[in-house]
């Protein structure tokens, strides 16, 4: 089994946690190659006057290490 690295990145939506955690795998895959897995770690938002305006996903992205 190849050793891995695991990255933090956070991806945002106006829409839903579910575009916010997929905006994370977009920008991590522009730079990170070979993307093996991503775990969803905490899910927040950002709140005025009483509604979600944005949804926050924290992720893990794991990838091979290359040698």
């Amino acid at each position: 089994m190849p050793a891995v690295k695991v990255i933090r990145v956070m991806g945002t939506s106006e829409e839903s946690w579910e575009a916010a955690a997929h905006e994370a795998f977009q920008e991590a895959s522009q730079s990170v190659d070979d993307i093996s897995g991503i775990n969803v770690e905490k899910w927040t938002a950002d709140v005025e006057d009483g509604e979600i305006v944005q949804y926050k996903a924290t992720t893990e992205i794991a990838f091979p290490v290359q040698h």
